[in-house]
């Protein structure tokens, strides 16, 4: 090819020479690599075949329901559904805190009892042994949030 000239024929054909490049073989070649890469890309996702080993290792168990302390709207707690005094409220935490302080315990308290009083509780079931506290609330929807 030649330059381009512009206006002037082509003494040999009497066209003059195209500048545009055509993109329809371009176009289907990237599609083709398309579906080719789309229908290949799942399989390469398959691991080698292994045959596993046997063990005799406890399975995994799901994590343990939280320990709920409750004060209604007098202040007094319960544990569960078991209404708490002052004089068992530590032996019965401190139980439940040596079997697994890891235990997450869940503290609700009614809106008409006083925050100090949910604190104080709060801070008797640390005073117990359990490391993860939580305050539970509700939400705005009516779920309850933590």
């Amino acid at each position: 090819m030649g330059p381009l000239r512009t206006g002037e024929l082509d003494d040999e054909f009497g066209v003059a020479p195209l500048s545009e490049i055509n993109v329809t073989p371009l176009v289907d070649v990237m599609l083709v690599l398309l579906i080719i890469f789309m229908v290949a890309a799942p399989l390469m996702t398959v691991g080698v075949p292994v045959n596993l080993p046997k063990t005799a290792a406890a399975k995994v168990s799901q994590p343990k329901q939280p320990v709920v302390v409750s004060i209604d709207a007098q202040g007094q707690p319960f544990l569960d559904k078991e209404p708490l005094t002052s004089d068992t409220m530590m032996p019965k935490l401190r139980a439940l805190a040596s079997a697994d302080p890891t235990q997450v315990v869940l503290v609700r308290g009614d809106r008409a009892v006083p925050y100090g009083r949910i604190v104080e509780i709060m801070g008797q079931v640390s005073a117990a042994g359990f490391s993860k506290v939580s305050l539970i609330a509700q939400a705005p929807s009516g779920t309850p949030a933590q």
